[in-house]
């Protein structure tokens, strides 16, 4: 891509640089240069107009000229202040990035339509650049998150090496291989070693269905759950939900992705009795309100717990993202983990909890249960 944009540059008459930065660059060898000369290759229209050599790239053919420069921002960083007309700024593997060299480098990139882009495979919500890039972004920052389901030639090869990792690995370390996610402190997480993410169909000796959901609009999404028990396992089947859905488009939009959703009973936020009596007249007929209590929520995740594991359908990743994210607070000048829960990454989940409502205010465990039958 930087690749069309500097022919697009110097085709225009445009002379300034493509920066390819990494936080550490010792040699050229480390350095993006292959990638940026495979991509040419590999673009035939394009390869015309770049002289490639051994140790430079740079356009040829063109009124304008565009050169490549490749750096180590650990190192070079006091250095980038001579790289005039910077057009781009491609900085890869950008987790490792400081703050620092963000610093530095952010206003040197200043010409009229320049840009800053980074790639990197998040591992700490705690780097410098996710706290600058994802948790407080530019007002006129893009941000897109591309995983393997994103790809349509994903090869088959790597689906069975997918699959493979799937039920192989725990969840944390395979949503982070596979799904782009946060390596995570485990004792943080309110669902630790509880859930995994696997595929299943459910048997006629299950029961349920039980299904769930919780009201959002501009920021959170409504979310709805399909859950089954079988023993002392809870299975989630479905999810469907969606940021900014408008009421009077939830029913169809649920039902198109939970199939006979509207057959069942749903147990909805009762602070929203106004939108269950709205669900009720248009589709979801079998909408009511859950029971809540003074420590509802505790109860409820108690419960949830209180299962040998929860298995979480392949199909259901806003839930899966959730059971990795959902997390105990923690002292900010201590470091030590708090009873207390995070109200955040929990859409999904209060649905799960609306779901089993019944079963949390009757105090059940899977022992009492498998004892009924």
């Amino acid at each position: 891509m930087t690749a069309v944009r500097a022919y697009m540059a110097a085709a225009q008459a445009t002379s300034g640089v493509v920066l390819c930065g990494r936080e550490f660059m010792n040699s050229l060898d480390e350095s993006s240069m292959s990638e940026v000369k495979a991509a040419i290759a590999e673009t035939p229209w394009l390869t015309p107009f770049f002289d490639v050599g051994e140790k430079f790239i740079r356009t040829q053919g063109l009124p304008g000229r565009v050169d490549y420069r490749f750096v180590g921002l650990r190192h070079n960083i006091d250095s980038l202040k001579s790289k005039a007309k910077i057009l781009i700024a491609w900085i890869d593997e950008a987790e490792a990035v400081s703050e620092s060299a963000w610093v530095k480098l952010i206003p040197t990139v200043r010409e009229a339509g320049s840009e800053i882009w980074l790639t990197w495979n998040p591992e700490s919500d705690e780097s410098p650049t996710n706290k600058r890039f994802v948790v407080k972004p530019p007002a006129d920052a893009k941000i897109v998150e591309l995983n393997y389901h994103h790809n349509p030639w994903f090869p088959g090869v790597l689906e069975a090496e997918r699959r493979s990792d799937q039920a192989r690995l725990d969840p944390n370390t395979y949503a982070h291989v596979w799904e782009g996610a946060y390596l995570v402190n485990s004792d943080r997480q309110v669902f630790a070693g509880k859930w995994r993410v696997d595929e299943f169909e459910p048997g006629s000796d299950w029961d349920g269905p039980y299904q769930g959901g919780d009201f959002g609009f501009s920021q959170d999404p409504t979310a709805a759950v399909r859950c089954w028990v079988h023993g002392d396992r809870l299975f989630v089947e479905h999810e469907a939900g969606k940021v900014g859905l408008e009421l009077d488009d939830t029913a169809k939009f649920i039902t198109d992705r939970i199939p006979g959703f509207e057959e069942h009973v749903t147990r909805w936020d009762s602070a929203r009795p106004e939108s269950i009596s709205h669900l009720r007249r248009h589709g979801l007929s079998r909408s009511e309100a859950v029971e809540k209590w003074k420590g509802s929520v505790e109860d409820g995740v108690a419960f949830l717990r209180s299962f040998r594991e929860i298995v979480v359908h392949s199909r259901c990743k806003e839930l899966a993202k959730e059971m990795r994210l959902y997390s105990y607070k923690v002292d900010r000048l201590s470091g030590d983990i708090k009873p207390d829960i995070v109200d955040a990454w929990n859409h999904y989940i209060d649905a799960l909890r609306y779901a089993v409502g019944p079963m949390i205010r009757q105090g059940f465990t899977y022992g009492m249960l498998e004892a009924l039958d």
